[in-house]
């Protein structure tokens, strides 16, 4: 259910003027962050796994390649998991959560910088032969700076989210974890 509704929220992604076109906003990843918090690490991998191949299924690859949809799984993995290992460590407390949050949002800006130069970046360029471009220009000022945001946002809403089912999320861990 948290992978139907992780797709739906991805399909309903919008650009920023001010970044390049290909970088989209989408808050598909909070399902993937409940399902984390509540059932681990390998269900929010789940989550993201099956949104990814749904979006790949009904949307396609410009490619033919789904390198986007490889691109935003490695994002959302690069999100969730220091989200989570954080979470846990500080007693699953919303401080914790906060920070965790956090620390997904450096790890997710930080990984996907060096992940889009050593691979994402070239493989857009090959597959749909872009001419030259300057890609530490477009990720210093491009791909950083939007994971940045990005993180930030969806921190805002979970924390939101967090907030207001916090007793839910605390009886849906017991259940789970026991």
């Amino acid at each position: 259910m948290l992978s139907s509704i992780s797709f739906i929220l991805m399909l309903l992604n919008f650009p920023l003027p001010w970044f390049p076109a290909f970088l989209q906003i989408d808050f598909s990843d909070v399902p993937a962050l409940v399902a984390t918090i509540i059932m681990g690490p390998v269900a929010g991998i789940t989550v993201e796994l099956v949104k990814n191949v749904l979006d790949w299924i009904f949307s396609g690859a410009p490619t033919g390649v789904p390198v986007g949809q490889m691109a935003n799984f490695a994002t959302s993995i690069l999100f969730i998991l220091p989200t989570y290992f954080v979470y846990k460590k500080l007693k699953s407390s919303s401080k914790g959560l906060a920070t965790g949050l956090v620390a997904g949002t450096i790890s997710m800006a930080v990984g996907m910088s060096i992940l889009n130069y050593v691979a994402f970046l070239p493989m857009y360029t090959y597959l749909l032969g872009w001419g030259t471009f300057d890609m530490y220009e477009t990720i210093v000022l491009g791909i950083l700076p939007f994971n940045i945001f990005k993180g930030v946002l969806i921190m805002a809403v979970m924390l939101l989210l967090y907030r207001t089912m916090h007793s839910w999320i605390a009886q849906q861990r017991k259940v789970f974890m026991a």
